[in-house]
Order: structure tokens, then C-alpha cells, then sequence
């Protein structure tokens, strides 16, 4: 990992092995505050962004197992705004030229991000990226329940459970783990995940106290060549103080900072002899392809993602690719925008975490690396 940072595409880096709950690597490289020479540590704090899903994921199946929700369920009941929907139709020019969905959005649409709902995010030029992006629904200042009815009269992009795109399927989620439980998100997570857990650095910003442990957040010198040297610090992304004070949307979709030992904690929970947060069979389930037969993950001005399938909260890789370790069938795996990293891989009880902040780095090749030496150095075939 220092040939990242000595080439400037990373300013600093940690990373983390575990095999079955032993930690068998642990590594910081460079630097958490490269203008101000500050080391990286093993207790600084990073903006996880997407994988806060994979937490929002645990805390639906959590309801599932108390019997208050099902997988199958539609969201109706819960979230009444998102009942009826209307479908763009192919080759649409405008939010009016819909049809009737065919079916409702269920709670397994939400997690495996086959509802149809768009993100105004990754998918530029399309209709819903416009719509959501002038209504704002990507808005930090606004409650989930407030982002709800923003969503009510959009359209979805496609039929319920007949294609995979990226979403703000996760936030809704989060809104319904509100409804569900009568507690406020947040509440939910530290009652029934972070505090069990030991999770204290986790959460929706950091408080005034620690805000010396975040580290500086950068961009590339060039966004199209993302092995050009260079970096640019971004000191007001996603908005002027970000992640420093609280803000009334708790994004179960990217809004949680966490730390390299909490990240750890939540890893242990999926391998064998670890402090489980989930049933064993909820777990499973999590780690499954989740797609129908003939769909895929890809993404806008991406393309197709090869051979990865779909679970509750993450990737599944269906057959290594070139990117991935040979050994790699069947892993578990997500990330965030700014290069966060986790992935488990349950036919070899291992884990991995990696941690950075750098702006579009998910999937991207120091963290293809690190997987790839990761599974060598602990003999995974």
C-alpha cells in the first residue's frame, strides 16, 4: 500500500486481515492529514459513505428475525408514499410518460436494489438523476421522512424486481426501520448493533471533542485517470462541514463515520466464534446472490460488472474475475465512494478491511491489490 501513497494517488491508508477472529494483519501507510503532517493511525476516523449500508442491511434483518417485518413484505404498509408507483416507460422524455408498476416494491427490492428507485448520484444525463437532484432528495438537512415525500410522485426506472441499479433504496430502508421499531435510526443502530459491539466510534458525525481523529478528505488531480499522481484536499464535501456537526438526515445509505477497530468488530460478527449480531441463517442469506436469474450489477458510464451477483447489502462474486483473487468465489463485499473497503469471504473465513478517503475510489486498483495479497499472504486457494 505505500507505493499509493509515495505515488501521491493515496494520502494514506490502513489496512486489516482477519482470519476467523484473528487479526492477522494491521497496517497504516502515509498520512491522515497530508498538509499538516499528521501520520494515519489506527484510531483515526473516516467517512464510510455506502458502507454504511451493509450496517442498514443487519438492522432490517434484525426486525425480520423479531417477527415485525418481512422480506417479501411490500414496503406499502410502512412507507404508504411508495404504494401505487408508476414505471418510466423505455425511451421516456418525461416524468409523465409512465405506466402502472407491475408489482409493489418489497423489502428484499430495498435491499438487493432491484426496486426501480433511482439515486441522483452516479447516473448522470438520465431523467430521474435530474428530478431527484432539483428536488434535492440527496439533502443532509432534511429527515428521512422528509426525503420520503419527496419520493412520492417520482416515477420508478424500471418494474420491481426486474433490473439492478443503485439506489436510494437504503435510505428508505432506514425509514423503515423508524416506522417499524418507534425509534429514530440512530437509536436503533447503537441499542441493537454499536453498543453490543463495542462500536463507539461509530455514528452520524463526530463530536466537536474528536474531531482532531477525522482524517482530511481528497480527491485525484485528474477524476478521469485515476493513476494520475496528484491530490487535491476536499475541505467542504460533500457540504461544508460534513460529518463535524449533526444533521437531520441519518443516511442508513452513506452517512456513518467509523473506525478501523469498529470495522473490525462488525467483520468479526459475519466469521466463525465472533460476538453475532444476526442469526446464522439471516447471515446466510445476506451473503446469497439476491438477483433473478440474467441480472447483474453495472453502473452508469461503468457498464457491466462481471460475474458479481447481488446479496443484502452487498457484492457477490459469482466467478473470480480479473480483478479478483482466484480464490475468490462466493466472497461478500462493498464499499464507499471514498474508498472504503470491506469484504468477507465465508469458504475461507476470512476478512478484510481497508481504509481511505480519497472521492471516487470504490473498486479501484490499490484496493483490487490489497485484496489480491491479502488472500495470498493467508493461503486462501
Amino acid at each position: 500500500m505505500q507505493k499509493y501513497v509515495d505515488r501521491q494517488i493515496l494520502a494514506g491508508v490502513s489496512t486489516a486481515v482477519l482470519k476467523g477472529q484473528d487479526l492477522v494483519h494491521l497496517h497504516c501507510a502515509g498520512w491522515a492529514d497530508k498538509e499538516n503532517d499528521i501520520p494515519l493511525r489506527e484510531d483515526h476516523l473516516f467517512r464510510i459513505f455506502s458502507n454504511t449500508k451493509l450496517i442498514t442491511s443487519m438492522a432490517i434483518l434484525l426486525l425480520v428475525e423479531d417477527c415485525k417485518l418481512g422480506l417479501d413484505d411490500p414496503v406499502d404498509p410502512y412507507i404508504p408514499q411508495l404504494a401505487k408507483r408508476r414505471v418510466l416507460r423505455p425511451d421516456a422524455r418525461s416524468l409523465d410518460d409512465t405506466e402502472a408498476a407491475h408489482s409493489a416494491i418489497t423489502i428484499r427490492h430495498l435491499l438487493n436494489h432491484t426496486s426501480g428507485l433511482g439515486y441522483g448520484l452516479l447516473d448522470h444525463g438520465s431523467l430521474l438523476y435530474k428530478a431527484y437532484n432539483e428536488r434535492r432528495v440527496l439533502n443532509a438537512f432534511q429527515t428521512l421522512a422528509e426525503m420520503i415525500t419527496l419520493l412520492e410522485d417520482l416515477p420508478l426506472n424500471f418494474h420491481p424486481g426486474s433490473a439492478w441499479q443503485y439506489s436510494i433504496a437504503s435510505d428508505v430502508l432506514s425509514r423503515v426501520v423508524e416506522v417499524v421499531s418507534g425509534r429514530d435510526f440512530e437509536q436503533f443502530l447503537r441499542l441493537r448493533i454499536f453498543n453490543p459491539l463495542g462500536m463507539d466510534d461509530t455514528g452520524f458525525y463526530v463530536p466537536q471533542a474528536q474531531h482532531s481523529r477525522l482524517t482530511a478528505y481528497y480527491s485525484g488531480a485528474d477524476p478521469q485517470n485515476i493513476l494520475q499522481r496528484g491530490l487535491r484536499r476536499l475541505d467542504k464535501s460533500p457540504y461544508p462541514g460534513a460529518f463535524t456537526q449533526p444533521v437531520a438526515r441519518l443516511s442508513g445509505g452513506g452517512g456513518l463515520v467509523s473506525s478501523m477497530h469498529d470495522m473490525l468488530a462488525l467483520m468479526r460478527t459475519f466469521l466463525p466464534g465472533g460476538d453475532a449480531i444476526l442469526k446464522p441463517e439471516s447471515m446466510a442469506l445476506m451473503m446469497q446472490n439476491q438477483l433473478p436469474a440474467g441480472t447483474g450489477i453495472s453502473f452508469p458510464g461503468i457498464g457491466n460488472v462481471p460475474n458479481k451477483g447481488f446479496g443484502l447489502g452487498g457484492a457477490v462474486t459469482l466467478q473470480p474475475d480479473v480483478n479478483d483473487p482466484p480464490a475468490a468465489a462466493g466472497e461478500f463485499e462493498w464499499g464507499g465512494i471514498a474508498g472504503t473497503h470491506w469484504w468477507i469471504s465465508p469458504r475461507h473465513q476470512i476478512a478484510g478491511v481497508l481504509m481511505t478517503q480519497k472521492l471516487m475510489s470504490f473498486w479501484h486498483p490499490f484496493s483490487f491489490d490489497f485484496k489480491r495479497l491479502a488472500y495470498q499472504a493467508v493461503g486462501a486457494q
